[in-house]
């Protein structure tokens, strides 16, 4: 497996609402362009997000998955929850988390997978 080449962080604006969203999305249009782009969003500084926000990211993401690249979110408003968009994105406490899970393998995902996997009759003990 290799390793992505370099991660970029993005801070969001306070305000992520259809002008700023827009601008916002035009600024890191390059970046989405390359060869499996690797991003970062820091919603540190967020205090206020709308549909035009919510839809802004979704289609970054849909950018970067085009490239077979990626989109992870740091430090998430709530909103993103409430929406229940968070569902479609990983999602960590800080930037420096995120940044590091490009470098690591997702070994937790496969342990969860496996120990959830169950007989089909839902005996555990079918032995």
């Amino acid at each position: 497996m290799s390793s992505p080449r370099n991660v970029t962080v993005k801070a969001l604006p306070e305000d992520v609402t259809l002008r700023r969203a827009h601008q916002f999305f035009n600024e890191v249009q390059p970046l989405l362009r390359g060869d499996r782009p690797c991003l970062v969003f820091d919603f540190s500084d967020v205090r206020r997000l709308d549909s035009a926000g919510v839809e802004m990211l979704l289609r970054c993401m849909e950018e970067a998955m085009k490239r077979n690249g990626d989109l992870k979110l740091a430090s998430v408003a709530v909103i993103l929850e409430l929406t229940r968009v968070d569902r479609l994105f990983e999602i960590f406490e800080n930037s420096a988390d995120a940044v590091e899970s490009f470098y690591r393998f997702p070994v937790p995902t496969m342990q969860r997978s496996a120990s959830s996997i169950r007989p089909a009759n839902g005996d555990a003990d079918a032995s």
